[in-house]
């Protein structure tokens, strides 16, 4: 009887255990693996440049610009060997030429080692010149390279001269007084003309020119040589001679054109 109570308590241990384990609903931990979605990156579209093409009409004036030099025309108040006048011109021909124009007289007196003489007479040189300056609107300044010939008719005064005395123990020879005209005498020349020109009021323009001259025929008295030649300056016994000027002038407006200038427009879209 004891052996059977120990069998029965012990088989009921048993079921009591087993049952539980069989009631055991075992955990599963489900991980869920989140995952975090990116943004998109949208590229940046470029912007777009629209190009217009646009233009400005401007209006170019053609006409008569006349003037005087300053330079000649002053020299007389300081130096008493000079009496002169030139008067200047030019008409514009196209958008960069003109016709350009210088017509003159001179009397100078130049007192050389050996000699004094006095050359006058009138002179006139033309040409063109090239505008080569790049205008903004409505303005009309000028730089310019330019090509003239150049004719002079004039006459010298030998005015007195001294004998060359290879032995001056005695001092030089006093001057020979002469008083002795030659006329109808005549030089030419081709000169290249550097210049330019501002306008400093409405029509009026302030101008400053650079030449260079090369002498072609020159006619010269007999006995002695010409030193200075009008129009063409000092001879300095050779063929090369330079000049300049200052000069003031009026321009005289005769008829207009008016042309297109292109212009590129850029306008940026987002």
């Amino acid at each position: 009887m004891k052996h059977t109570l120990k069998f029965i308590s012990s088989f009921c241990l048993l079921f009591s255990v087993l049952l539980g384990q069989a009631q055991e609903i075992p955990e599963t931990t489900v991980k869920k693996e989140t995952t975090t979605a990116k943004p998109k990156t949208v590229a940046a579209k470029p912007q777009i440049q629209e190009v217009k093409k646009d233009s400005v009409i401007k209006t170019d004036r053609y006409g008569l610009r006349v003037g005087v030099d300053l330079y000649k025309l002053t020299r007389g108040l300081y130096d008493k060997d000079y009496k002169g006048v030139e008067f200047v011109g030019d008409w514009r021909l196209t958008k960069k030429y003109y016709l350009a124009a210088e017509l003159g007289y001179e009397n100078k007196t130049t007192d050389d080692d050996r000699l004094n003489s006095s050359a006058s007479g009138t002179y006139i040189k033309a040409g063109f010149d090239y505008n080569f300056y790049e205008n903004w609107l409505d303005m009309e300044n000028l730089i310019t390279i330019g090509l003239r010939g150049g004719f002079s008719s004039f006459s010298q005064d030998l005015n007195s001269y001294k004998i060359y005395n290879p032995n001056p123990y005695w001092g030089e020879l006093p001057a020979v007084d002469v008083n002795q005209k030659y006329s109808g005498l005549s030089a030419s020349w081709l000169e290249v003309a550097l210049g330019l020109k501002a306008e400093v009021f409405d029509n009026i323009f302030v101008g400053f020119g650079v030449q260079l001259k090369l002498l072609a025929t020159n006619k010269k008295p007999s006995g002695f040589d010409n030193l200075y030649i009008p129009g063409f300056n000092r001879t300095y016994d050779g063929s090369f001679g330079v000049g300049f000027n200052y000069t003031v002038s009026y321009f005289i407006p005769i008829y207009k054109k008016k042309i297109k200038i292109p212009q590129i427009q850029e306008i940026e879209k987002k």
